[in-house]
């Protein structure tokens, strides 16, 4: 296949673009700046411009691009550009495939496009599927715009996936970078009440999830990208700590994550959802990491 990926320079896109290479695939990387190598494609997401010529050949795109959602309290500025890079990029890239469709029905095509279970806005123990409701918070109406953003491809009929993705575990995540961190030093220790659900994925299964679905014809709409056992926060700070044989004592109090990090603290660490994977399960996807211990021991290099 002749594969566009947007956001490669990202967490998932790094691993990603290799694995696809590896797999004998043709990949293109659209990037802002001035390409720099002959795989490399200018665009300008802001203004929603993507030369139709790039595209007009590809079998799929995975847009994997957008501001990092970071810990830190949501400004409005941040609110702004968190959404603007989602919904301008998710746009460019679905109006682009569109006029490609519309040109060359003939030809099938796919948009694996990144969302986030953060659609789901706080669940609670209810255990969420893909076919769950949206939630009321700014990340869930913020993954609302971002999902809507691909109606141009899915009415040209373009096969569109929307990828609801977890918390990604890998060697240079950054959840694994701080947390590692902090709980190297001994610090670390559950957040607020440690009930809330935490739905993970290896970064290994993320770009095998992704690898999957490319080729994965009777799958469409969304699909949880998380492990297949999401755990509570007070069993992911235990397997955390264990991983890096230090103790999780020092609780951290939900008052402080609000007057700290504001929204972002109530909305993505004190809250949580219960999501599992049960289409690409049901779709066949075997895992390579079932269980968050096995993630974190990779992740931390004591696998």
């Amino acid at each position: 296949m002749k594969i566009a990926v947007t956001g490669a320079s990202g967490l998932i896109g790094q691993a990603l673009v290799p694995a696809l290479r590896a797999d004998g695939h043709d990949v293109v990387r659209l990037v802002r700046r001035t390409p720099r190598t002959a795989d490399e494609h200018r665009w300008d997401p802001r203004h929603r411009q993507l030369d139709p010529a790039v595209v007009s050949d590809v079998d799929a795109v995975v847009n994997l691009a957008g501001t990092p959602i970071r810990p830190r309290p949501f400004t409005p500025s941040y609110k702004r550009d968190l959404v603007s890079s989602r919904v301008d990029s998710t746009t460019t890239v679905s109006e682009a495939l569109a006029a490609a469709q519309t040109a060359d029905p003939s030809r099938p095509r796919v948009l694996l496009s990144a969302s986030a279970v953060g659609f789901y806005g706080d669940t609670g123990d209810r255990v969420v599927e893909e076919d769950a409701q949206s939630g009321e918070d700014f990340l869930a109406r913020l993954c609302v715009q971002w999902e809507d953003a691909t109606r141009p491809a899915v009415d040209a009929g373009v096969r569109v996936v929307t990828l609801r993705t977890g918390l990604v575990i890998g060697r240079d995540a950054m959840l694994v970078r701080i947390l590692g961190l902090v709980f190297r030093l001994g610090l670390g220790g559950r957040m607020g009440s440690g009930r809330q659900y935490w739905p993970w994925v290896s970064l290994a299964d993320e770009v095998g999830a992704i690898r999957f679905l490319l080729t994965a014809d009777d799958v469409r709409g969304p699909v949880n990208l998380t492990g297949p056992e999401p755990v509570r926060n007070s069993d992911f700070v235990r397997d955390l700590a264990a991983a890096v044989s230090r103790p999780a004592v020092l609780p951290v109090p939900a008052v402080a994550l609000r007057l700290a990090l504001g929204e972002f603290g109530r909305s993505s660490v004190l809250a949580g959802q219960r999501a599992v994977p049960a289409r690409l399960q049901s779709a066949g996807y075997r895992f390579t990491h079932g269980d968050l211990p096995s993630a974190l021991r990779e992740a931390l290099g004591r696998g």
